[in-house]
């Protein structure tokens, strides 16, 4: 609680930017960097128009303003309830200023996120081949040809993937996917949930 505490009070340090336009900045640079965090020339724009001195003074304000995007943006909070998330030692104008901020790229940010999340490809085609392990061997394998689409509806999102089975580890799989599709048929997969359905789908792996 104490450490939360100390981050909020360096909300504060907002309050020397210039403009609304500079906070508005900063929220969208935090956010456009989520994933790989603020290059050097971010920071030293921020700390430009924050007029700090170093990154150790710039630091604690940038975790206190990404936790108020997270929770923002990844937490069932609507808009109206955004300035909740606010301790009361903020200082009032802040929290109007980060509340209409937060509430104006709410929307857009969540956006992001779920073309951020990534789906399953789904199998478009599948060849196999029965041939020989290799020219002085008479013992066969089957060689599986998938195509994979991914979530996209360009050809670029199409994935070949090209495996060889042994015979024993064709059959341990073949025996686990008619597991599954007997599961499937008689509706034991809903009632006993996924883990079976995963365990017999690893066993075909091993």
């Amino acid at each position: 609680m104490a450490e939360g505490h100390r981050l909020w009070g360096h909300l504060p340090l907002l309050v020397q930017s210039s403009s609304k336009e500079s906070v508005e900045y900063i929220l969208q640079a935090l956010w456009r960097t989520r994933k790989t965090g603020l290059d050097a020339a971010d920071r030293a724009i921020i700390r430009d128009m924050l007029h700090l001195p170093s990154d150790s003074d710039l630091d604690p304000l940038l975790v206190c303003l990404r936790m108020l995007i997270r929770r923002c943006v990844y937490e069932n909070i609507s808009k109206d309830e955004i300035q909740k998330l606010f301790p009361p030692e903020v200082l009032p104008e802040l929290q109007r200023l980060l509340t209409l901020l937060l509430q104006k790229f709410q929307r857009e940010w969540r956006e992001d996120v779920l073309k951020d999340q990534v789906s399953l490809p789904r199998l478009k085609a599948m060849t196999c081949n029965v041939v020989n392990q290799n020219q002085d061997s008479v013992e066969h394998v089957a060689v599986m040809n998938l195509k994979l689409q991914g979530d996209t509806r360009s050809s670029s999102g199409e994935t070949q993937v090209k495996f060889q089975l042994a015979r024993d580890t064709l059959e341990t799989m073949l025996k686990s996917m008619y597991f599954i599709r007997d599961q499937m048929s008689s509706g034991d997969a809903t009632s006993n949930g996924p883990g079976q359905e995963q365990g017999a789908a690893e066993t075909a792996l091993t």
